[in-house]
């Protein structure tokens, strides 16, 4: 791989920070806005989900026009609504605009995560494809890590504001990256074609140091953009139904997990530094893990690699359940459930790019995260209403570790030689 190849990778492993910090930025901000505004864990699971039912959207209905518009102008669309979005909520006094603020950050998320998957894959050559995508995950919780400390640091002295102000500057800042230096992949400019087709290809091409071409090759028929509906052709169809049922069952433990850990560790009478440092432990694990992932699915396989992860993730969430709890347990058990629970199901995100052609990459990535995004709403919601209904620690975190298995379960049962 060229420097611009790895450049373009190290975009999208850039831009993935924004889905890190915009769940943990609510998650460790969560107390602070409960206090001030007087919430109930019900209503706070409303701002968690605003955000997630935006994203929902942003997968089903912006993502998809990466496959006809182009990679760079669904970037550059959807990291300005984040930029408003956080910008937003950091001057914001009312909780139904804080609603509507989250629900527009959302749908710029949204449009870019399927969309970095895409981007990934296609710049990548088949050596690193995998490990790349996986790569580009752990963005998202080191954008989590660099969200608690800066909360864990600031929001004591500063207020809850701030750390959206400064999410929205960072957003502003990407913006500007992709703008100067984001183009759209080779094998988006030969499936989307126009009169200047060849001089654009050969600049992609220098820029990646591979020999110009004399002529564009013939498109197989195949390679043609079919939209959504190819989906459910007898070439995919098996798998999106599949697949989109272990990304509802990942996404909906992974984002309750994401979203109330550190409220978790709060009341189980961790001071708030504390509370936010196990937050941090769980990024950590997973930026471990979904570098991990990608490395030992190109190894061992996908398929049996997500499935062992699905498995190992569900043990530990049952010692977490059943066993006294130590603040060097918690931080400890934190650290694996990251590695294994974030780092398995980022094992998606290989899998998808291996599935779908470039043709519909983007449209069947964005699909598959939109079905997973509805388990995302639901979990964190279902969380705060159970635990205000009375129900501890342990009976949730049992009930939230099936998902895992289901996951595991349709990772495994997927039909396809190059998984």
């Amino acid at each position: 791989m060229s420097g611009f190849q790895w450049l373009m990778v190290g975009i999208c492993f850039i831009l993935n920070f924004n889905d890190g910090i915009d769940v943990l930025i609510v998650s460790f901000s969560s107390t602070a806005i409960m206090a001030e505004w007087q919430l109930s864990k019900a209503e706070m699971g409303y701002v968690f989900s605003a955000g997630l039912a935006g994203m929902t959207l942003g997968c089903f209905l912006i993502a998809p026009l990466a496959d006809r518009w182009g990679r760079r102008t669904i970037f550059l669309l959807s990291v300005a609504m984040i930029a408003l979005g956080m910008l937003g909520v950091g001057i914001c006094r009312l909780y139904s605009l804080m609603l509507a603020l989250r629900f527009l950050t959302g749908l710029g998320i949204g449009g870019i995560l399927p969309t970095m998957a895409a981007t990934a894959a296609e710049f990548s050559n088949r050596k690193y494809q995998d490990f790349n995508v996986g790569l580009v995950q752990a963005g998202w919780p080191i954008g989590a890590i660099l969200t608690g400390l800066f909360c864990a640091k600031y929001i004591p002295d500063y207020g809850w504001h701030s750390a959206f102000l400064v999410a929205g500057g960072l957003a502003v800042l990407m913006w500007l990256l992709v703008f100067f230096f984001m183009t759209d992949s080779l094998e988006f400019m030969l499936n989307n074609r126009h009169e200047n087709s060849l001089s654009a290809v050969n600049r992609l091409l220098n820029r990646m140091t591979v020999p110009a071409l004399t002529a564009l090759p013939l498109m197989q028929p195949e390679t043609r953009r079919p939209g959504a509906s190819v989906l459910f052709s007898p070439a995919y169809k098996r798998n999106t139904l599949v697949i989109w049922v272990a990304a509802f069952f990942g996404f909906l433990t992974l984002y309750t997990l994401m979203s109330w850990v550190p409220t978790i560790a709060k009341d189980a009478g961790l001071p708030f530094e504390q509370a936010t440092g196990v937050g941090i432990m769980l990024n950590i694990g997973a930026a471990l893990g979904s570098t991990a992932i990608g490395a030992l699915g190109s190894r061992f396989g996908l398929r049996p690699t997500i499935l062992t992860f699905m498995l190992i993730a569900f043990a530990i969430m049952q010692v977490y359940a059943f066993s006294t709890l130590t603040p060097v347990l918690i931080f400890s058990l934190v650290l694996l459930i990251g590695f294994f629970v974030q780092g398995g199901f980022n094992g998606i995100w290989p899998t998808l790019s291996r599935l779908y052609s470039a043709s519909v990459r983007a449209t069947g990535v964005g699909y598959t995260v939109g079905i997973g995004r509805l388990g995302a709403i639901l979990g964190p919601l279902l969380f705060g209403y159970l635990a205000d209904g009375g129900l501890t620690i342990g009976p949730l975190f049992v009930l939230f570790s099936i998902p895992l298995l289901v996951m595991g379960g349709c990772i495994w049962a997927l039909r396809s030689g190059k998984l």
